[in-house]
């Protein structure tokens, strides 16, 4: 659907009578796929300006243009790069999308059981846990319900990590009232989305330094820059780059 949404060609029939679907509910969603696809680009451009030169890529969305391996690779050439993803559709599509790519492997795992994606082997021979990793986390939290335990799943996953290592991560959030309506649209649309509050979000990145792509140190949330609305004011979509210190 993502494809679909950003006017992409790898996309099957079900994909776009889904996202059909969504727009009746949600007209405004392709501006956040727009949103959060540059945000990827851009974060993924400051990891690799930063040092990273492996990427953990769970649920960004791939087949999608502009992917993680597309945007790193004129920075970091020879860049590791590692997509999740539980739909096994998307898992064969990608593999054939990257079979040429010797750098990028697709694998299938859930990302409520981190334990068993941190030890597939071909994830450990792809990732070195003990150098820094880049963690990307776009618009797949969103799919895990609060009793799903996402905090342990990422908790999991950040202790894998060595200093040094980013996380990122977008997810639909607001005031109470943006909260409480789009949570509305998008149960009519049946997307399942769960939607936390930016205190709620903060809490994945409990414990490391909080940045934007721009190196600037933020003390809150920054949201995207706004070109379209959801609701009465508040803010919409949410990211987020954290670093993970030394100690």
């Amino acid at each position: 659907m993502y494809d679909y949404y950003l006017g992409g060609k790898d996309n099957y029939e079900v994909d776009r009578e889904a996202a059909r679907k969504i727009l009746h509910a949600a007209p405004f969603t392709p501006v956040l796929a727009r949103h959060n696809r540059r945000f990827m680009q851009r974060a993924a451009r400051h990891l690799a300006a930063s040092g990273i030169r492996q990427f953990l890529d769970v649920g960004t969305g791939l087949p999608t243009q502009g992917s993680v391996h597309e945007t790193v690779r004129p920075l970091v050439p020879d860049a590791r790069v590692v997509y999740v993803d539980n739909d096994p559709v998307v898992v064969a599509h990608g593999r054939a999308l990257t079979a040429t790519d010797e750098a990028t492997i697709v694998v299938r795992h859930d990302l409520r059981d981190a334990g068993a994606l941190l030890d597939d082997g071909a994830v450990r021979a792809a990732i070195d846990l003990g150098e820094p990793v880049g963690l990307m986390l776009l618009s797949v939290l969103h799919c895990l319900a609060d009793d799903e335990g996402p905090y342990a799943a990422v908790a999991a996953l950040r202790d894998a990590l060595a200093p040094g290592s980013h996380i990122v991560i977008s997810h639909i959030t607001g005031d109470d009232e943006v909260t409480e309506n789009s949570v509305s649209v998008y149960g009519r649309a049946n997307t399942g989305m769960t939607h936390r509050s930016r205190e709620r979000l903060l809490a994945f990145f409990d414990g490391w330094t909080l940045l934007d792509p721009g190196l600037v140190r933020l003390d809150e949330w920054r949201p995207e820059p706004a070109t379209g609305t959801i609701g009465a004011g508040g803010d919409y979509y949410l990211c987020g780059v954290g670093i993970k210190e030394a100690r």
